[in-house]
């Protein structure tokens, strides 16, 4: 990675390790996020570390997920968090300021520094320069309390851009293009990083649109460089202080490099059930749209909307097309209020919610029984958007706005001459429901709210020398951190109450999993490849360690849910042989022999089925992670470490 961006932010935060490929290095965390689906969970786990205050150069807790207040529990969550960040020195985001990721662009992100958040789409940061990396909560925690965070040195991919893009394509087909060329699973253990010509025609918003859904490659992260285009986002919003220049050198060594020339890119779309099921949207005819929406942390920005805006004035949208919008931040709503574009929205057949996730995580705007819905957010699971038997598309504002105004999924090319945006050179600034950190006097007053929802965060043990463990589930390829533990409106509010949402633990796949795994503790989960595959969801992991689930074998995993495993001491295994996984089917037991030690030492690991057939089991574990299972977990690891 020598000379590229990646390198150089790598190398001013390094605390430990070499800038080896597959070594593992410590870095140095300048700023987290959080937001209130893994927040609360992330600081019960802060607090475990008994420190005074934050340790990073600044931090912030984010309420965007769960807004929709049916209960109690979702405010008792908001009144914890905002007392956790007055009590330790964070900036509070209340409900309705934005989506963590848009306004951690406009109001924190700084070029060259680092950010890890408890949201896999925390690399959106990138479009603006800056290593963000999406971790689970446990990770954060450490983060705020002054760890280091520490994982395999990547891969470094260049991604050379070069032309400009044409009218009516936009930065999300870029995305859309490099799903459909690598995959899900083709960014494991990769960071990309765009370079060449091509990247001075995107703006900062359209350059976050790409990081932002890089997540869906399974990359630890994307990146671009911080330039002219980054100096003056930075400005419009009053942060022209934070820009610094950040450029690979000439002759930077990447590990691969893939060209694009944008001027080649056409209006892509994601078919049902995953983001690389990409085709041109030429290529899909006459297809019936029930549902639009606009918004996410993936395209819901000052020119996406405004793009929007545009194209629908003085149109209507189609009669039996469900059109919604959902602005990414208060700022970008203040901004369009201000200059009429909401009266567009309205006038077209809009509705407007709020500036939250919303739909995007099933709180809300579910569709109709079999219903097609064009949405241009970063996933399209099944179920994922509340009805399970909906056939969720993702495209960009243009190719969305086409559906909502012929009520078909249509090439926007057809809708004539593109709309020039003009961008907004100073933004309307209003921190109404952004609050400060208190000062270090005034803290120590402030007492932690916890309500009833609020559990103890549930304890695990050191890894045992034996186990015998019966195999509670078997499951393919691609299985999500959505099929793990669901999201939604009745599903979302038990994230503090570990108890509670364990009962919904592969709910959706195997409705039994609850009553099986308690009935035959220990247990042990079979998956096939990308295992864990999409959101940072540590409940993912929390939620089977609290149910017996000491060991996940399959045949590969995603990045964030093995890190997560490994967080809270269940053992991340993998097939040495893969024709094994279908000897381990779901009721067979599996003997684990001198299985601490094997850890310790970094040996394979011998089992034996119950039928005397033997299978070996390996992994890929540094010294570090090897350790904390052998503690139980990340927490116990930790607390010897930080004094």
């Amino acid at each position: 990675m020598k000379g590229t961006i990646t390198e150089k932010i790598f190398s001013a935060h390094l605390v430990s390790g070499s800038l080896k490929t597959g070594e593992e290095i410590g870095i140095k965390i300048d700023q987290t996020l959080t937001q209130d689906a893994t927040g609360t969970m992330a600081y019960l786990e802060f607090l475990n570390f008994n420190v005074s205050a934050v340790r990073t150069r600044l931090s912030v807790s984010y309420v965007d997920h769960n807004t929709l207040q049916s209960g109690f529990e979702n405010a008792d969550d908001h009144a914890f968090l905002q007392s956790v960040a007055e009590k330790y020195g964070l900036w509070f985001s209340k409900p309705g300021n934005g989506i963590c990721h848009q306004v951690h662009l406009e109001k924190f992100g700084r070029p060259g520094w680092t950010l890890v958040g408890s949201d896999s789409h925390t690399p959106t940061a990138g479009g603006l320069g800056m290593l963000a990396i999406g971790v689970g909560g446990l990770d954060v925690a450490a983060s705020l309390a002054g760890y280091p965070f520490n994982l395999k040195c990547p891969e470094v991919i260049g991604i050379k851009l070069s032309g400009r893009l044409k009218p009516w394509s936009s930065a999300k087909d870029v995305i859309l293009l490099i799903l459909q060329m690598l995959t899900v699973k083709g960014g494991v253990g990769k960071v990309f990083e765009y370079f060449g010509d091509g990247v001075k025609s995107l703006s900062v918003p359209e350059r976050a649109v790409i990081t932002n859904m890089g997540a869906e490659l399974g990359a630890t992260t994307s990146i671009f460089p911080s330039d002219a285009n980054t100096k003056a986002f930075l400005a419009a919003f009053g942060r022209a202080k934070d820009f610094k220049q950040l450029l690979p050198d000439k002759g930077a060594q990447y590990s691969k490099v893939i060209e694009i020339d944008l001027a080649k890119v056409e209006p892509m779309i994601a078919q049902p059930h995953m983001p690389d099921n990409v085709k041109k949207v030429k290529e899909i005819k006459d297809k019936k749209v029930n549902q639009v929406i606009l918004g996410s942390c993936t395209n819901s920005s000052y020119k996406d909307l405004m793009t929007a805006a545009a194209i629908l004035k003085g149109k209507k949208v189609d009669k039996n097309v469900s059109f919604v919008i959902a602005p990414g931040s208060k700022t970008i709503m203040d901004a369009m209020i201000k200059n009429g574009a909401f009266a567009i929205f309205l006038e077209a057949g809009a509705r407007i919610i709020e500036s939250a996730c919303g739909p995007c995580i099933g709180m809300g705007q579910a569709p109709s029984s079999g219903a097609v819905s064009v949405r241009t957010f970063n996933r399209n699971f099944k179920g994922r958007s509340g009805t399970n038997d909906a056939e969720i598309y993702l495209a960009s504002v243009e190719t969305a706005v086409a559906a909502a105004l012929t009520g078909k999924i249509t090439d926007p090319v057809k809708l004539g001459k593109y709309p020039a945006v003009k961008p907004l050179i100073k933004f309307p600034i209003n921190n109404s429901l952004l609050l400060k950190p208190l000062s270090p006097a005034k803290r120590k007053s402030v007492k932690i709210v916890m309500g009833p929802n609020i559990k103890p965060l549930p304890e695990s043990s050191p890894l045992a020398q034996s186990l015998k463990a019966k195999v509670i589930a078997a499951f393919g390829d691609n299985i999500t951190t959505d099929d793990i533990m669901p999201a939604g409106a009745k599903i979302l509010p038990l994230r503090s109450n570990i108890p509670e949402i364990s009962k919904h633990v592969f709910v959706k796949l195997d409705a039994k999993f609850y009553e099986k795994a308690l009935a035959n503790k220990p247990g042990v989960i079979i998956g096939g490849e990308n295992y864990g595959q999409g959101s940072s969801r540590e409940h993912a992991a929390l939620a089977p360690m609290y149910l017996g689930i000491k060991a996940v074998i399959v045949k590969s995993f995603a990045r964030i849910h093995k890190a997560n495993l490994i967080n809270f001491g269940i053992l991340p295994l993998t097939f040495k042989n893969p024709e094994d996984y279908a000897k381990c089917k779901e009721g067979i037991v599996i003997n684990f022999e001198n299985l601490a030690s094997s850890v310790k030492n970094g040996n394979d690991i011998e089992a034996v089925l119950e039928n005397g057939i033997k299978i070996t089991l390996t992994y890929s574990l540094s010294e570090r992670d090897r350790d904390i299972l052998l503690a139980g977990g990340t927490i116990d690891y930790i607390k010897r470490q930080i004094k």
